[in-house]
């Protein structure tokens, strides 16, 4: 119950104007990864029933044939692609298959994601934690939106970017793959975003917090924390679709980057404490 009432203070939801939503999305063709569960999935349903292309991307053949049989008595169209963007080859031939389809793609939905936690200690020999998370979740999104730049302009528009709250706070311990991975593409997005809007294609960043998706499972699945459902996160990912503006926030966000300049060097110190004393 606690946790139902914190979801709600903390994460806010509100409503999309569908109508607005289905003039924007009429006949445009949406690209979207990680597309067979948790947010991409739920984006998926949350447009099933608008003018739309819909191009699902993901590893898991079964399920995206699954959404693709849900979806023959809905209005929009779906192609779905099985391929595991962390590897170059299957990224590669994505994006010729992409090509091949008789329509442009329009908007790019970055959604796709590795997470982990685990010590740098516990990491010595285990350089393709970094690697296997940059792959995915800095190379993959990059290596699309430039082949999506070059070979789809001037149809493509839009690049909506499934960020995390945390890259634009304090660092956290155990977290430095993931978070150092997420970090480098929202900020070769942020970088590039003057260049891609003065070539009319709009850049949205979502930083979301702790949604509630099988990513999270190993590591929150015996803690009682306040989520964000992946129903919500689809409505904002909604929103940013409608509106197009460069960044949505947690409300609290600003506050916890504030908090993050004025108390880093305590935030550190109270780490350093809490690691010393735990591995006594």
């Amino acid at each position: 119950m606690l946790n139902k009432l914190a979801s709600r203070l903390l994460f806010p939801c509100l409503p999309v104007d569908k109508s607005a939503l289905r003039r924007r999305l009429k006949n445009k063709t949406v690209l979207i990864t990680g597309a067979s569960y948790g947010i991409g999935e739920a984006l998926a349903y949350a447009l099933a029933d608008l003018p739309v292309r819909l191009i699902l991307v993901a590893r898991t053949q079964e399920k995206l044939q699954q959404i693709q049989s849900d979806f023959t008595a809905r209005k929009a169209d779906c192609q779905t692609f099985a391929a595991d963007l962390s590897k170059p080859d299957e990224c590669q031939t994505l994006a010729e298959a992409i090509d091949a389809l008789p329509y442009p793609v329009d908007i790019f939905v970055n959604n796709a994601g590795k997470s982990i936690r685990r010590p740098l200690m516990a990491s010595l020999d285990r350089l393709h934690d970094a690697e296997r998370t940059m792959s995915l979740n800095y190379f993959a999104p990059v290596r699309l939106c430039l082949h999506l730049l070059k070979g789809h302009r001037p149809r493509f528009t839009h690049i909506v970017n499934v960020s995390a709250a945390n890259v634009l706070l304090a660092p956290t311990p155990h977290w430095a793959a993931y978070q150092a991975s997420k970090t480098a593409f929202d900020q070769w997005l942020r970088c590039g975003e003057p260049e891609l809007r003065a070539g009319d294609v709009r850049v949205s960043s979502v930083y979301f917090p702790l949604v509630g998706t099988r990513m999270i499972e190993p590591t929150y699945a015996n803690r009682s924390v306040p989520v964000l459902p992946v129903e919500k996160a689809a409505n904002i990912l909604c929103r940013a679709l409608l509106t197009q503006k460069s960044a949505f926030k947690p409300w609290w966000l600003p506050l916890g980057q504030l908090c993050s300049v004025l108390f880093n060097s305590p935030w550190r110190r109270g780490w350093i404490r809490y690691l010393k004393a735990s591995t006594k």
